[in-house]
């Protein structure tokens, strides 16, 4: 008996320990792929069209997020911009850490808002899959950034979202289809 409860007792808790990681891996998994779809929206009095995509794959403990946006200007002019970032499981459940540097131990660690670089985290809840960026400028005005991916059939609803200090500047929603 007290054998059983030496080996079974540790052998509990380590599955224990590891239990919160295999349903963070469920949530990315029911997200995981390939989302295409176009947007159209107005800015400044202009109607803009965009292109826009994202790829979401689990990695190691947590996942990469790639997503690329491509703007038509109404004069022909396009500009695309594409964006890669990891992610990892952060302390507080559901929440995951950008890990866009290495420290000083080698260890991926998020960026630092003071110094002109993007803060990120993600969350999962239920269908919607969040990521927010942080920005601050020069002068200690700030921009946050919400991307919002619920799963709906066939792929996910996209709401974006940008802020400049605390007022809405742009809002897209648009239907990311999933790839095959």
């Amino acid at each position: 008996m007290r054998f059983r409860k030496h080996i079974l007792l540790p052998l509990f808790a380590m599955l224990m320990t590891f239990f919160p990681l295999w349903g963070m891996a469920a949530e990315i998994d029911r997200f995981e792929g390939t989302f295409t779809g176009k947007a159209e929206f107005t800015l400044n009095g202009e109607v803009q069209k965009r292109d826009m995509s994202t790829t979401i794959k689990a990695q190691d403990d947590g996942f990469l997020l790639s997503w690329t946006s491509v703007t038509y200007r109404s004069d022909g002019r396009t500009k695309e911009a594409t964006y890669t970032i990891q992610f990892v499981p952060s302390a507080r459940e559901n929440i995951f850490q950008s890990a866009m540097k290495k420290n000083l131990f080698g260890k991926a660690t998020p960026l630092d808002p003071l110094q002109g670089e993007p803060f990120v985290w993600a969350r999962f809840e239920g269908d919607m899959f969040s990521v927010f960026s942080l920005f601050i400028n020069e002068s200690g005005d700030y921009e946050v950034q919400e991307f919002h991916r619920t799963l709906v059939e066939g792929g996910l609803d996209l709401l974006f979202r940008r802020f400049r200090n605390g007022t809405l500047d742009r809002e897209i929603e648009t239907l990311l289809q999933r790839q095959e």
